[in-house]
């Protein structure tokens, strides 16, 4: 599903009254109704009649605030107790807004009208009365802070104990990157029509916006292709389209051959856990190479795979390159970096890797710290096969020469970026992980939780990918696969453990589950 910024949405809109005579009133009806549908299914969740349902409609007076007079009327004449709430003059409301706000007095809708302080007392009462609160003060073309008396308003709807859902997107979120510049309305659930904005999924978007449903409203597909649209959002159907189908007669050697190269004194674990996730994505044969010193704990630990000790104690050097090289022949995919050490000597063996292996290969954690150090060791890979770089914001920061600060208030142009300066598939990790391809696509990750944010995630996604490309799974695809997957792990995970206490090694354990959902949903 393609992801719009708020100029292109207002494109589309235009073009959609101009070539099909779509009148605005009807998606603006359209808009009402699949929010009025959404508080409907919440209702029905928790078994009350609707008529006995309280809602507080605040709106503004622009057309998201007509969105929400229009949803006021569809509620009120299912027979529930609506009171809006406007944080504007009637006198203000223009076209569409304006036909909603005089349909709305022929209802029996409580109408209030906030103008200043003295009305805040009035507007808080309301509210601590829903049992519904529906946002419609700031649609998608807000810039900039909220007007202090609306940052007042938006306070109280935040304090409130209602079910909180916004219209197309919570007020005070900026439609194209997802900034809070100060106060943003905190939605349960937010209902957006026609494709999902940036903002829903950027910076503090899924923050704000809580569940996102995207609603049509008439819209035909076809003006998506006037567009020059490079951002999609990972969706069920998409990633189920992916999975390799394997044959009745394969065996480990059809099944793919991974190799890992990975570990150090003190961080078996890491080569352990990105194991367990190559495997657990299905890799049919793993070949792990690893420091000697640490060679018999990581057979012990994972004896699915096969472990190639490689010379010295701690670390990987330079003398492990015809140890990785020998490995290689014969196998579809490489992984370096779980574990590894910014040993002097790995420079050089990063350098054999980027200049002679031809298999997709996939970097990650201290391999990516060597090349910030050296950025001129990616020139090394031009031409030579297809590259995946796995960075966390940090490790972002430090190959890009910027703070962590600027990476995260920047994510999705900055791995657009540099995925095409680097020529590699960069998976930017993080709250909406993005997968960025060297065409210049974009793809945002609508699965995962906070639980992720704990030690050996990363790995067990390194090897994930690694497990995918084994397979046979394009670069791009294998990205995208292995991170929607990693996330329907951890969302799995979070149904029973909530958002913490999970471990890394059950979200590799867990990927063969919902993939099997994933595949048969």
């Amino acid at each position: 599903m393609y992801v719009v910024s708020a100029a292109q949405m207002r494109r589309i809109e235009s073009h959609a009254f101009a070539d099909y005579g779509i009148p605005s009133i009807l998606l603006m009806e359209n808009a009402a109704f699949a929010v009025v549908q959404e508080i409907c299914k919440h209702a029905a969740g928790l078994e009350r009649e609707s008529a006995s349902w309280r809602v507080s409609v605040v709106v503004g007076k622009g057309n998201n605030g007509g969105d929400g007079m229009a949803v006021a009327r569809l509620l009120s004449m299912r027979g529930m107790d609506v009171t809006v709430l406007i944080l504007a003059q009637p006198a203000d409301f223009r076209g569409d807004a304006l036909i909603n706000f005089r349909l709305l007095q022929e209802t029996k809708c409580k109408l209030f009208v906030i103008e200043g302080e003295k009305h805040l007392r009035l507007l808080r009462l309301a509210l601590s009365q829903a049992d519904v609160i529906v946002d419609a003060i700031y649609g998608i073309g807000l810039r900039g802070a909220l007007p202090n008396l609306i940052a007042e308003c938006v306070k109280e709807i935040n304090a409130a104990a209602a079910w909180v859902v916004a219209v197309d997107i919570p007020s005070g979120l900026e439609a194209d990157r997802g900034i809070v510049r100060h106060e943003a309305v905190r939605a349960d659930q937010t209902v957006t029509f026609g494709w999902p904005k940036l903002g829903h999924l950027l910076a503090r978007g899924p923050e704000y916006c809580g569940a996102l449903t995207v609603d049509p409203i008439s819209i035909p597909d076809k003006y998506l292709m006037d567009e020059e649209l490079n951002v999609e959002v990972l969706t069920e159907r998409g990633m189920r389209a992916l999975l390799p189908q394997r044959s009745f007669q394969g065996h480990k050697g059809t099944h793919g051959r991974g190799i890992l190269a990975a570990g150090s004194t003190g961080m078996s674990g890491a080569a352990l856990l990105a194991g367990r996730g190559a495997l657990r994505a299905g890799a049919g044969l793993l070949q792990m190479v690893v420091p000697q010193g640490i060679a018999a704990a990581v057979d012990a630990g994972l004896t699915e795979a096969t472990v190639w000790p490689a010379p010295g104690e701690d670390s990987l050097t330079e003398d492990a390159w015809p140890v990785i090289e020998e490995r290689c022949r014969g196998a579809q995919a490489l992984a370096v970096g779980p574990g590894l050490k910014q040993d002097p000597a790995l420079r050089v063996l990063l350098e054999h890797i980027l200049e002679k292996v031809t298999l997709p290969l996939v970097l990650d954690a201290d391999a990516l710290n060597v090349i910030a150090v050296e950025p001129d060791l990616l020139q090394l890979r031009r031409g030579r096969g297809p590259l995946i770089l796995t960075p966390h914001p940090g490790e972002m920061a430090r190959l890009c020469g910027i703070s962590t600060r600027e990476v995260q208030a920047n994510r999705l142009d900055l791995a657009v970026s540099k995925a095409i300066d680097w020529e590699a598939t960069v998976v930017l990790k993080g709250a909406i992980t993005i997968i960025a391809a060297p065409d210049g696509q974009a793809f945002l990750n609508p699965t995962g939780n906070p639980g992720l944010g704990t030690g050996g995630t990363g790995d067990v996604l390194t090897g994930s990918i690694l497990g995918w490309l084994a397979q046979g799974v394009a670069p791009l695809e294998a990205a995208c696969l292995s991170v929607y997957l990693h996330g329907l792990a951890a969302d799995d995970l979070a149904r029973s453990c909530g958002f913490s206490g999970y471990t890394a090694s059950e979200v590799a354990d867990r990927l063969p589950e919902v993939r099997e959902k994933l595949r048969t949903q």
